[in-house]
């Protein structure tokens, strides 16, 4: 499988539109948050359209609440060209995956949304063809379905078979579908850990099984990094990030604080193994939308990742103790975000 990293919104936007640019056949379009406010700098939105007029089948899924400032008058012009555009709408779970395939060869997966409120984030988004891709097409079959999607010869993809082995596979996550890979995932890599885990969201309030998991790990010695900003774009989850934080930080984990937002979710153990997708470390991605990751066992993309970590880890601040304490606002938040979890 051949990759490419992309460690911000922007170079990954650079890329997915010079993809646009390129494709011959059809470009599929799943988004948690699709926005059309990036046209004076990725003119998404014009390429598409241009790309749809041009013979070129365009399909997108979005989900309904992640892109509800999507205006109306754009969703004409996209239908106007030709183009299938379909909203996930769920009153509770919602399709959080970000992906993009082009002429079923070769795609790009991880955090990265498009909206004009992401230009400047830190974030990761994956570049990555050969048989991945293939397999990536029978997932977005999936979504497609689950939105309504009516196409006949693109729901034949979900019948595809894969019996080969791979460095590289998908993590599919669907609660819809009683299928939560991703608890089954870190709670296996968890366990086997024997010398370090490395945690990377933007939001960190794991789920009670992951805490006592990271905290087995740290009793038999393995170190534990978790890598969040210290401020994130929703005011609310500043103070239930603190709270786990200092959770984690308590029992003996290492914490760096970025000083600009990061989107990016990656999940590292022993420096082996990896997983690189669209899933926070929250309740939300855990039990409620769906989500999508690539599992790896590359050495060179392995280094990558250690690399871009540990500059990471010297742009950010190590996290200390500032003698936090729990406020009756504290657990007024705490009880509230659980709420909402899944729409935040």
């Amino acid at each position: 499988m051949h990759y490419k990293l992309y460690t911000t919104s922007i170079k990954a936007w650079d890329a997915m539109l010079e993809a646009i640019d390129g494709a011959n056949k059809s470009i599929y379009l799943e988004m948690y948050i699709f926005l059309d406010d990036t046209e004076e700098s990725h003119d998404f939105i014009g390429k598409l359209i241009l790309k749809a007029k041009a013979g070129i089948k365009v399909i997108i899924v979005a989900d309904a609440y992640g892109s509800r400032l999507f205006k109306k008058e754009t969703l004409e012009k996209l239908k106007d060209a030709g183009i299938e555009i379909l909203f996930f709408s769920h009153w509770l779970r919602h399709i959080h995956r970000k992906v993009m395939i082009i002429d079923e060869k070769f795609a790009f997966l991880g955090g990265v949304n498009i909206g004009k409120k992401f230009s400047q984030w830190k974030d990761l988004q994956m570049k990555i063809s050969g048989r991945i891709a293939k397999r990536l097409l029978k997932s977005f079959a999936y979504t497609y379905e689950m939105a309504g999607g009516k196409n006949e010869k693109l729901l034949k993809l979900r019948k595809m078979k894969f019996s080969y082995k791979l460095k590289f596979w998908l993590v599919e996550h669907w609660p819809s579908r009683n299928i939560f890979t991703l608890r089954e995932h870190y709670t296996e890599k968890i366990i086997g850990a024997k010398e370090k885990i490395q945690i990377v969201s933007p939001y960190f309030t794991p789920p009670h099984w992951m805490l006592s998991l990271l905290d087995a790990a740290i009793k038999r010695n393995v170190i534990v990094e978790i890598y969040v900003p210290d401020e994130v774009d929703i005011p609310i989850m500043n103070r239930v990030n603190l709270h786990y934080i200092d959770k984690i930080y308590s029992i003996g984990a290492k914490v760096f604080l970025a000083k600009e937002m990061n989107h990016a979710k990656i999940f590292i153990v022993d420096g082996s193994e990896g997983l690189i997708g669209s899933q926070n470390v929250d309740l939300a991605s855990f039990r409620y939308n769906s989500e999508l990751g690539i599992f790896f066992t590359d050495k060179k993309l392995l280094q990558e990742l250690s690399g871009i970590l540990k500059e990471w880890s010297q742009e950010s601040d190590e996290y200390r103790p500032l003698h936090y304490k729990m406020r009756l606002v504290d657990y007024v938040i705490l009880a509230l975000s659980k709420i909402l979890y899944p729409i935040l």
